[in-house]
């Protein structure tokens, strides 16, 4: 029976430290790994707790040890040399209260500066929705999904809402939680300083495809922002081969036109993600699938297979022939 316990709790050890360093994968994002003048105050607040936590383990550890090896003495009636109501005193009441008022200190300020707003920042509404993001740039007249486009170095003021049920809009390496509300407005203002993609991710459980609910932040520097800027204001493109021109005629012919939106054209619908820059983006779904023909396609004919419970019902042969999905993949491809 001995064994067969230790043998137990030896696999329950492995498995705890398999699923610690598989937690480490330098493939997720981090919160230890800034991007951003507001990520480091934040990480440098855990790095505090962390200290602070560590330090206590070890003293008590190290007493508890220490009362191991000392034992209770030999001599009868011999007085203890630390009074026990002394020591209740300092641990029990006087270090923690120390502890908690430094980090209610560190977390009040740091809290105030976050919530400050800055001078010029670039607005940005976004609208949770099960299980998609919808991105809008209120100053400048551009609506995307699913992927944020940001110049390094400006203040960004990001509105978040949501309209069926209560999310969570996180970018791990950029800043902390803010919270997506039905009928509420929360604001979350950060910068990054750090060119690259950004992860993000709904850290607030909201239904069956909770865990496929991300996208990107893609920060660049401000003249490639400013190119993605020009060519997203431009006057929608027309198809460039004879090809994309019957992918145009079957998206707008078919349900497509009723549940998206692609500038310049009869699609106007508000049910699924606008998909004027469908050719640009890197994923689909939500960061679900990368954005490839061979996956578009697939997304097409049945996204259900791929992300269930979404939206965008199944489209099979008998409502769209194959030739129609290859033509509709190459005109949703070659949009900027």
């Amino acid at each position: 029976m001995t064994r067969c316990r230790w043998g137990r709790a030896r696999w329950a050890v492995l498995g705890g430290l398999a699923l610690t360093l598989a937690a480490c994968s330098s493939k997720a994002p981090s919160a230890l790994d800034p991007a951003g003048p507001e990520a480091r105050r934040l990480a440098g607040i855990w790095w505090l707790m962390f200290g602070l936590a560590a330090a206590v383990y070890v003293v008590v550890a190290g007493l508890i040890l220490y009362g191991s090896l000392r034992g209770r003495g030999t001599e009868a009636g011999k007085p203890s040399r630390a009074r026990d109501a002394t020591f209740l005193w300092w641990g029990g009441l006087g270090v923690p209260v120390v502890i908690l008022g430094l980090l209610a200190v560190v977390t009040v300020d740091a809290t105030g500066d976050l919530r400050r707003p800055a001078d010029d920042p670039l607005r940005i509404e976004v609208e949770a929705q099960d299980w998609w993001w919808a991105v809008r740039y209120p100053d400048l007249g551009i609506t995307t999904a699913n992927e944020i486009q940001v110049p390094v170095d400006r203040p960004l003021e990001i509105t978040l809402t949501s309209v069926d049920v209560v999310h969570s809009f996180w970018v791990p390496r950029v800043a902390g939680k803010v919270d997506a509300v039905p009928g509420q407005t929360n604001v979350l203002r950060t910068t990054v300083d750090t060119p690259g993609v950004h992860l993000g991710e709904c850290a607030e459980y909201c239904g069956l495809q909770h865990a496929r609910m991300r996208f990107a932040l893609v920060a660049t520097d401000e003249a490639s922002f400013d190119r993605w800027v020009t060519r997203r204001q431009a006057p929608g493109g027309t198809p460039s081969s004879e090809l994309e021109a019957r992918g145009r005629q079957a998206f707008e012919r078919e349900s497509c036109a009723g549940c998206h939106t692609i500038r310049a054209t009869s699609a106007d619908g508000t049910v699924g993600p606008d998909l004027t820059d469908l050719g640009s983006r890197l994923t689909l779904g939500a960061a679900t699938i990368d954005n490839t023909p061979e996956n578009l396609a697939a997304w097409i004919r049945d996204s259900q297979e791929i992300k269930a419970g979404n939206l965008m019902p199944p489209f099979p042969s008998s409502i769209l022939s194959d030739a129609d999905v290859e033509a509709i993949v190459a005109y949703l491809e070659s949009l900027p």
